[in-house]
């Protein structure tokens, strides 16, 4: 008597992302991405066309489309947030505001983008929605007005990036300066989230942003034990001058990741860089040029 066949594993996707008519560089980034092994894309005319789907059945991922507004896009995640609460879904806007990003960071959007943005950038965010298992509760926005930010963040290299990308949106600053104070938050976080949290995704960091007319200020506090300047070695920042990489030596002596610099390129970016007395929190400072009456 012959067996039966071999039962043949499905080869079909298992994952479904809903995206809106996308701009054709999106749709590259897309489907370089998203595996077709692993993702079926399945594209909506527009918001209201995302809505019926979503409520017919779920999805892994939602991207919106660039042309519509972020106060639209918002008030989409609104109303899919009361049919499937856990979704991520990525903004992608051509007209935004500082509110507009504060709300959908309330309304736990999984990033936003507002035009232009880079291909490159998209495509790291996105990646980073198909590989993050737990992220709504990543991110919890204590409280915020456009000018005065507070935020907790859990100690993971993921939303670490995440609220980078947030606080760029927010940012009001003119393209140098916004640049350099985005490189050096982003260095002095995660060495909060390594140094202080210990990648630990129990615990979690302090974040609060303050924008004036003359500075931007940033205040990250990690739950670690602190440390005083001196005594990390392994940082570049310490390096005496007659011998530039002894940080490097000393980092794989103590079986540390390559690295080190993070500091030191922090504090030749922003005007100002102060620790508290214990260590565990760090004030970056960046001074806004005036602009002359015409």
């Amino acid at each position: 008597m012959m067996e039966p066949p071999a039962a043949i594993a499905s080869t079909a996707p298992s994952k479904l992302a809903l995206v809106v008519d996308p701009e054709p560089d999106v749709a590259g980034v897309l489907r370089k991405v998203l595996n077709s092994e692993q993702w079926n894309i399945v594209h909506a005319e527009d918001n209201r066309d995302v809505l019926r789907l979503v409520e017919a059945r779920p999805y892994d991922l939602i991207i919106t489309g660039a042309r519509t507004t972020g106060t639209e896009d918002v008030e989409l995640l609104r109303k899919i947030r009361r049919v499937r609460p856990h979704v991520r879904l990525i903004i992608l806007t051509d007209q935004s505001t500082p509110t507009d990003v504060l709300t959908a960071m309330r309304q736990r959007a999984f990033s936003y983008f507002s035009t232009p943005f880079s291909s490159e950038s998209l495509a790291e965010m996105v990646g980073i929605a198909t590989r993050e298992p737990a992220w709504d509760d990543g991110l919890e926005l204590v409280s915020a007005t456009p000018d005065w930010i507070s935020v907790i963040a859990r100690c993971d290299k993921q939303t670490a990036d995440r609220l980078v990308q947030f606080l760029q949106e927010v940012s009001d600053l003119p393209e140098p300066e916004k640049d350099d104070v985005a490189a050096a938050f982003r260095e002095m976080l995660l060495n909060a989230i390594e140094h202080g949290g210990k990648f630990d995704p129990t615990q979690y960091v302090e974040v609060g942003y303050v924008r004036t007319r003359k500075m931007v200020m940033c205040r990250i506090k990690d739950p670690g034990e602190g440390f005083s300047l001196e005594e990390i070695h392994h940082a570049a920042i310490n390096n005496p001058s007659c011998d530039p990489i002894r940080h490097a030596v000393l980092r794989e002596e103590q079986g540390m990741r390559p690295g080190g610099y993070g500091l030191l390129m922090a504090k030749h970016l922003v005007d100002e860089l102060l620790h508290s007395e214990k260590g565990n929190e760090v004030l970056l400072i960046k001074y806004v040029p005036s602009v002359s009456a015409a």
